[in-house]
């Protein structure tokens, strides 16, 4: 399989990376030059592509030919509210609509918990713009004819993943490793019966070709 992921230097996006090598190709997208050895370190192919300034057509070049896409990317920690809407919701867009161009149909979309809810009273407005801008690129891929799945993981730790989650449309709070959130990502695209779902996702008892199984 050859996927293209979004993000490609993110910490999700490495271990992505990672865990589809050798079998699958994993194409990350990089906006930094210097982020391509990163990349490829981890097994995959680094690809520089700025997501905030690239063409449609651009990046449908680069999607052509690929078996799935997933959206790993965000603007993170220390960025303004403006790039949380021109990386986590535009962006977003973008890649879909690069999907939809080069008839790649499976589209798996990292989002995150508590996304389709207001924000809390108090709720700072870095953190405001960035749960509107996860909501509104999860109503854009609702709206489109992909066969994708939304993964809203809880809060992320660097912990060692214990292969064990909770994965359901609807899970208590709570945290989970990175390792994991990519093994589940793994998983789900290799579950196409997953599309059209949204699930939460957090540490858990399940191992988690079971929880994915169970869907």
């Amino acid at each position: 399989m050859r996927i293209i992921i979004a993000g490609g230097h993110g910490k999700i996006a490495l271990r992505l990376a990672a865990r589809l090598a050798p079998e699958s190709e994993a194409v990350g997208l990089v906006r930094n030059p210097a982020h391509v050895a990163d990349v490829e370190a981890a097994g995959g192919q680094g690809v520089v592509c700025d997501l905030e300034r690239a063409s449609v057509d651009e990046v449908t070049g680069i999607v052509e030919g690929a078996d799935a896409v997933v959206f790993a990317a965000g603007a993170g920690p220390g960025s303004g509210a403006a790039r949380k809407d021109t990386v986590d919701r535009a962006a977003s867009v973008l890649m879909a609509d690069a999907a939809e161009r080069a008839g790649v149909r499976r589209f798996v979309q990292i989002s995150a918990m508590g996304t389709g809810k207001p924000p809390a009273p108090g709720s700072d407005e870095v953190w405001a713009a960035y749960i509107k801008a996860k909501t509104e690129a999860e109503e854009d891929l609702r709206r489109r004819d992909l066969d994708w799945t939304i993964l809203r993981p809880g809060r992320l730790t660097d912990e060692p993943g214990t292969g064990r989650v909770l994965l359901a449309p609807e899970v208590p709070r709570g945290a989970v490793p990175r390792d994991d959130v990519a093994a589940v990502i793994v998983a789900l695209l290799g579950a196409p019966g997953t599309a059209g779902r949204t699930l939460e996702l957090v540490s858990g008892d399940t191992p988690i070709d079971e929880a994915v199984a169970a869907l």
